[in-house]
């Protein structure tokens, strides 16, 4: 082959590998992830285990209740007014739905664990405001959807709604 059309070879093979030349996708945030969440309220971290999918979450060195095991991330806190608040990722080894969630706040009181929520899915986009909580992630049984739950310091509601 002759060098101007190695050169040309390149060239296309470069342009096809950029970006631009890939189709336009949802991009999602890598989510942050932790083992230890110290607050003035507490510390909440990851036991973690010799065999991965035996981790256990605590508070202060006590398993939390309900117990919480698996491969676990605090991927997110948030301080609130009168409390911090963590999401927590769960993997319990389950290929058909392989991670949920959970919110935990913790107060001057004690903590509370919000019920396990999500769509089996870690690609997620987590907000907060003064008094609501919010993950939207993509629908595993609507491919044209975004799953949105919010948490309000009692329930998780959940919603669908298109993806733009």
């Amino acid at each position: 082959m002759s060098a101007s059309l190695l050169s040309l070879l390149a060239g296309m093979l470069l342009m096809l590998g950029s970006p631009a030349a890939l189709p336009s996708q949802t991009t999602w945030p890598v989510s942050p992830s932790r083992l230890l969440l110290p607050t003035p309220y507490g510390t909440l971290h990851v036991a973690s285990n010799d065999y991965v999918y035996e981790s256990r979450l605590q508070v202060d060195n006590t398993d939390v209740d309900p117990q919480v095991r698996g491969i676990i991330n605090i991927t997110y806190a948030f301080d609130m007014p009168t409390s911090r608040v963590a999401l927590v990722s769960i993997n319990t080894g389950n290929n058909g739905c392989p991670i949920s969630y959970r919110w935990v706040v913790l107060e001057k009181s004690g903590y509370k664990m919000s019920p396990e929520f999500g769509s089996c899915n870690e690609q997620i986009k987590v907000t907060a405001t003064r008094r609501l909580l919010t993950l939207q992630t993509p629908s595993t049984h609507t491919p044209n959807q975004i799953d949105v739950y919010v948490y309000d310091g009692k329930t998780v509601k959940h919603r669908a709604t298109r993806k733009r």
